[in-house]
């Protein structure tokens, strides 16, 4: 036996425990850490080649483990931009140096530009959003990712575009009779403006529909240029019904109105709007309208802002109104316990992570996002301190190896004396 090797052992022994208590010491510095994943040190033994007259002890190495995969619990906030995943998926944030990152890290507040921030100085990156339409997302990189801003300051106004009317056309009336309501509209400049829906009976089923500005008494529909397969009783709309009382498949359900430039007085502009119809009915009752939708709005201040479920972060304005601008930004790996933790409570991509994937939340193996909430670290307190001990008592046991080889080695020297 090599008394040299003993020590080695010895050595290899404490050398491996102070890893051990590096990793415990990082978890319980950072406990309270947003997102924080525990790190844990995995031992495994070194054999060295003996023969059957002399054994040579071998050692112990170490690897650092990081327990990415596993969530910490969610503790809940009063601040919308606090975000948290529940279930699985990374934010997207990228660095002052434009380097983009994984994180679970979601404890964001707009900074001096509006951008989303975290705690260590990383920006949140989305797609910019547009209504009905999902953004283009590039699986595997971080192409169109922009940063989700939310400053926006004075009035804003939106001229309205869609909108739906639905209503109830008695069909015990007769022909010629004439049923009207109206829609608040928006024009370019937030201003308002009515327009007046009139249902005239033509016959059995049969209904026209026409969409007048009130203000100029410009007839918006059919729409200039509109052919008569469009609207085939021009200069009004045709609403045919079946026996039920219901549009048929020939009917009109939708309508696109005429714009108006230059409004009188105001000098704004009345766009093109296009109104579902889809929910008119012809039923033995009295008419009645359902009050109908629009976009849009007046001129309205910023009161703040709200990210839904599935990630979309709207402008909310004190008229009520949600103005979605952003989908935030979801990723993801095959192994994410193989990831590379950087400075700041971020990953980056490593040899054995696998290939980066990105998407939304709510789909695919990506988890819901949660506003006003935030992952806590899943370090267990007593499990480290437990730890800690079982580390310092091995430790010792370690020295005391390297003591006993290093006086044993003192007394094969004082044999020459």
């Amino acid at each position: 036996m090599s008394l040299y090797g003993t020590m080695r052992t010895g050595v290899s022994g404490m050398n491996a425990q102070s890893n051990r208590l590096s990793t415990v010491a990082e978890n319980i510095a950072n406990a309270n850490t947003t997102g924080y994943k525990r790190a844990s040190t995995e031992f495994s033994s070194m054999i060295l080649p003996s023969s059957n007259g002399a054994y040579n002890s071998g050692g112990v190495q170490t690897q650092v483990r990081y327990s990415i995969s596993e969530q910490g619990a969610t503790t809940f906030t009063t601040s919308a931009s606090d975000l948290a995943i529940d279930g699985g998926g990374f934010f997207i944030v990228e660095a002052a140096n434009g380097q983009e990152y994984l994180t679970r890290a979601g404890a964001f507040v707009p900074d001096s530009e509006g951008n989303l921030v975290n705690a260590a100085g990383f920006t949140l990156m989305g797609y910019e959003y547009e209504a009905g339409v999902d953004p283009t997302v590039v699986v595997n990189g971080f192409d169109g990712l922009t940063k989700v801003n939310l400053a926006s300051e004075g009035l804003i106004a939106a001229g309205s575009t869609t909108g739906s009317m639905g209503a109830n056309l008695p069909s015990g009336a007769a022909v010629g009779d004439v049923s009207e309501t109206s829609l608040v509209v928006y024009d370019s400049q937030g201003n308002t403006r009515i327009l007046d829906f009139t249902y005239s009976k033509v016959s059995a089923n049969n209904w026209n529909v026409t969409i007048v500005d009130r203000t100029s008494g410009t007839t918006l529909v059919p729409a200039a240029g509109a052919t008569p397969a469009a609207y085939p009783a021009a200069p009004a709309g045709m609403l045919e019904f079946d026996s039920s009382g219901q549009l048929t498949a020939t009917s009109l359900t939708s309508v696109t109105t005429a714009a108006i430039t230059g409004l009188p007085v105001t000098g704004a502009d009345l766009g093109a709007l296009t109104i579902d119809l889809t929910k008119t009915t012809q039923l033995g009752t009295s008419f009645k309208a359902d009050g109908g939708t629009i976009d849009g709005n007046a001129p309205s201040k910023v009161a703040g802002y709200q990210i839904d479920s599935d990630g979309i972060v709207y402008i909310k304005y004190e008229n009520g109104k949600l103005d979605p601008r952003y989908r935030i930004a979801l990723a993801n790996v095959q192994s994410p316990d193989k990831l590379r933790p950087e400075s700041g409570n971020v990953y980056s991509q490593g040899v054995d992570s696998g290939v980066i994937i990105t998407g939304f939340a709510g789909s695919g193996d990506f988890g819901e996002i949660l506003s006003g909430a935030l992952e806590s670290s899943n370090v267990d307190i007593a499990e480290e301190l437990t730890a800690m001990i079982e580390s310092q008592r091995n430790y010792t046991a370690n020295s005391k190896v390297f003591q006993t080889g290093s006086e044993l080695l003192e007394v094969l020297v004082n044999l020459k004396r």
